[in-house]
């Protein structure tokens, strides 16, 4: 150990000499309480330390002790289901210890190492069975652990080892996370738990592109603006307009295995309804709770300013140790603008020269060193994995013209931009068609063939009719709807009905909150087949009233709430009726004949 005396203090920002020894990033124990720290510098006897916990009563000449290791994670049998703050402690076992407000220094383990699993022993490459003299490599496989009835977590050997084969092996039997289950023939223990650097990326074999969409169950999102499995994705929103119920919606639904859901910064009444709805909540492809595959990070916006920077770190890392086993994981980052603001106040308290709007010049570093850990990818075992990040972004006075958004706009391939006026309007989710893109659309393509092949082309016809009619409004404001000739305002009908029936969503109506691809398509197919028929009506000598006030259109419009995901025939009932009354309308003026 390494010690060290406080010789400045300025907020979390402790300045401190004797640690000329200690390495970058690594871990000491700051004071009296032994608060946990950081070093972020080091300058010819000085060091640099930003401290996780609130230094209130701290004063110079108190000793601080390096741990000579950088700040890590333990990864293991247990971290699923549980919620931690920044720094992986874990707030269940310390409201059980303490209550509710956290003690200066207060330290548990992230996992139950009293807790005992069943360790089930996998087999090698060539189909035998692990055993002692077993040919092992990094990231390989030597068993499962069963850890929710959701979620089966496989025992990898960590990246970090160097042996070759297994000196000794237990088998299948039931352990702690802190027993020794194998050794390698130069002496290195593994257990059920392994550490890992929370700003080291894990090591991969290689990098893919990406090709399969993240099904979230949000029409907007799925089939306009899609996001990829391993993708990147920006909510940027002002205050009000639905961040965090965008990210709640998509967190509750999507099809990734496992949820990381980070909340840095946010309002604490937001994590706590994320700590009491998500047990609640019935995932729809498993039939159980979402607690089961979900892990939550809560650093709220009353905790310590330097947790919060390291929480996306933290994050991040979990998804990684879960991606390595070949599962699709999704991470929800809310907010980046929370975390970028605890950026400019630990550059402030260095006296660092500042750039924009008071942010340090290494925000963009910053922030493509969390978004490009994203990615789909060959892990070292030879599984395919995935990491999606969702960061929402909170621009003041919902200006995207702000440093934070204009960086992430780099470093993002994916773009919800929300929009005010939806919010004002109670539509939600508010995501603006006109602002909002998806550069993911085209590699998502070939997935949508195989299961949906009009995917493309009815997004494509409803993008254009959005924009048409986007365009027609600032006439409207001007000269007002009767001016436009009927094929116009039929536009503005048709537009309407997308946007009631189709783009907006009650993530609170048990039908509506979630909607299967088949039934995305469905709707849309009968919205653009009405305006097609009722176009050539019109063309024909039709009147607009003759063709939109067929009741058929408000059947059309509520299909979203009236017709469940498993009982989609019923769409071809409403069809018929389209068939019904338009045809009607298309024998009169003998449209078709």
């Amino acid at each position: 150990m390494i010690e060290g005396k406080i010789t400045r203090i300025a907020g979390p920002v402790i300045y401190a000499q004797g640690l000329d020894g200690c390495g970058l990033y690594d871990v000491v124990d700051v004071g009296e309480k032994k608060l946990i720290g950081e070093i972020i510098r080091q300058n010819k006897g000085n060091t640099t330390i930003q401290v996780y916990e609130d230094g209130t009563g701290m004063h110079i000449g108190e000793k601080v002790v390096c741990t000579e290791r950088p700040l890590s994670l333990r990864l293991g049998p247990g971290v699923v289901g549980n919620i931690y703050d920044g720094i992986q402690r874990p707030l269940q076992a310390m409201y059980e210890n303490s209550g509710a407000f956290l003690l200066p220094g207060e330290r548990a383990d992230p996992l139950d190492v009293k807790k005992v699993w069943h360790f089930e022993a996998g087999d090698d490459s060539e189909g035998k069975q692990i055993c002692k003299g077993t040919a092992i490599k990094p990231g390989m496989s030597i068993g499962t652990v069963k850890e929710t009835e959701s979620i089966t977590e496989k025992i990898m050997i960590p990246p970090y080892i160097r042996g070759r084969s297994l000196a000794s092996f237990k088998g299948t039997g039931d352990y702690t996370v802190d027993d020794v289950i194998a050794t390698t023939e130069l002496g290195e223990d593994i257990k059920l738990s392994q550490y890992w650097p929370v700003r080291q990326p894990r090591p991969f074999t290689q990098k893919l592109g990406v090709s399969e969409p993240l099904i979230t169950g949000q029409r907007v999102i799925d089939v306009f603006f899609p996001l990829s499995k391993g993708g990147t994705a920006a909510i940027p929103g002002g205050f009000g307009t639905g961040k965090t119920m965008t990210q709640h919606a998509v967190a509750k639904w999507c099809d990734a295995d496992l949820i990381v859901y980070i909340g840095c910064g946010e309002r604490g009444n937001e994590m706590t309804e994320v700590l009491t709805e998500f047990p609640e909540l019935i995932d729809p492809r498993t039939g159980r709770s979402i607690m089961e595959r979900t892990i939550l990070i809560a650093n709220t916006s009353n905790m310590p300013v330097a947790a919060r920077e390291v929480s996306l770190y933290s994050g991040i890392t979990l998804a990684e140790y879960f991606r390595d086993m070949g599962m699709a994981v999704a991470i929800m980052a809310d907010s980046t603008s929370r975390w970028a603001e605890a950026l400019r106040e630990l550059s402030g308290r260095m006296e660092e020269m500042p750039a924009e709007e008071g942010f340090p010049a290494y925000l963009p570093t910053r922030l493509a060193s969390f978004y490009e850990r994203a990615g789909r990818v060959i892990s070292l075992e030879g599984q395919e994995g995935s990491v999606s990040v969702i960061g929402a972004v909170s621009p003041p006075g919902g200006d995207f013209s702000e440093p934070v958004t204009q960086h992430t706009k780099r470093f993002i391939r994916c773009f919800w931009a929300l929009d005010r006026e939806l919010a004002n309007a109670r539509h939600y989710p508010a995501i603006g068609w006109i602002d909002s893109y998806s550069e993911y659309a085209d590699e998502v393509r070939d997935w949508w063939e195989v299961h949906n092949p009009l995917w493309g082309t009815l997004r494509q016809k409803a993008l254009e009719l959005l924009k048409n009619e986007n365009k027609l409004e600032q006439i409207v404001r001007l000269i007002g709807p009767d001016a436009l000739p009927n094929t116009d305002r039929l536009v503005l009908k048709v537009a309407d009905m997308i946007k009631n029936g189709f783009l907006q969503q009650n993530a609170f109506d048990d039908v509506d909150k979630y909607c299967s691809t088949d039934k995305q398509i469905g709707i849309l197919e009968l919205i653009l087949e009405y305006y097609e028929r009722a176009l050539n009506c019109i063309k024909g000598g039709a009147t607009l009233q003759q063709v939109s006030t067929l009741p058929v259109c408000e059947e059309i419009t509520r299909i979203k709430m009236t017709i469940p995901n498993d009982k989609l025939e019923k769409i071809q009932d409403i069809k018929g009726n389209l068939d019904k009354q338009i045809g009607e309308v298309e024998r009169l003026y003998k449209v078709g004949m």
